[in-house]
């Protein structure tokens, strides 16, 4: 008795709960078969129903490697893609030049502007010096394919092609002094913007 006495802690003693709740909160351990159908009888008349499990959250796909932002700026030309750029562009234009007008004129002037100006403007930094280069040989072709009729032989060929090029002056030199222009500024432009960057 003083043994049983002295094992138990000191203060006021708490009395489990009575009735099926104490049951059902708090089984034993070694409960016999028949307490855990009665608990299980006791939950079902009681309408108390087990939570569902909670969906597990997936998280969303993050971006591959291959999936990037575009940056919206125009795709950048090698000094292949000028020169068929230039050479497609001047055709095309003194086609329909000589098509609407029967001849070569204004609208294909305006257009080698049109084209040297976009293939300055499009071209990588790499190829700059393609821009300035490719204008004038996309001219040179357009005039041999569209051009006053030639008289046969070589000679003639580049007797017209020199004529070509003398009467249609103006617009060879301002679309080729356009390109050299833009490309210009552009070198100089990534010239100081490099050296901004690496702070000389």
């Amino acid at each position: 008795m003083e043994q049983s006495i002295r094992t138990q802690p000191p203060g006021p003693r708490r009395r489990p709960p009575a009735g099926p709740a104490a049951e059902a909160a708090v089984p034993g351990p070694a409960a016999p078969p028949e307490s855990r159908l009665r608990q299980s009888r006791l939950r079902s008349a009681s309408g108390v129903r087990p939570a569902p499990p909670r969906p597990r959250l997936r998280l969303p796909l993050q971006l591959g490697a291959r999936e990037r932002p575009r940056s919206g700026r125009p795709a950048r030309l090698t000094a292949v893609g000028t020169g068929v750029l230039a050479l497609a562009g001047t055709v095309l234009l003194a086609a329909v030049d000589r098509l609407l007008f029967d001849g070569l004129g204004i609208l294909f002037g305006v257009g080698y502007l049109l084209v040297c100006f976009q293939v300055a403007v499009r071209v990588r930094f790499a190829d700059l010096a393609a821009a300035p280069i490719s204008g004038p040989i996309a001219f040179a072709a357009a005039l041999l394919a569209f051009g006053p009729a030639a008289s046969p032989g070589v000679t003639g060929q580049v007797v017209a092609l020199a004529s070509g090029l003398a009467m249609r002056a103006e617009w060879l030199f301002g679309g080729t002094g356009l390109a050299a222009v833009i490309v210009a500024a552009r070198f100089v432009a990534q010239r100081r913007l490099r050296r901004s960057r690496t702070g000389g």
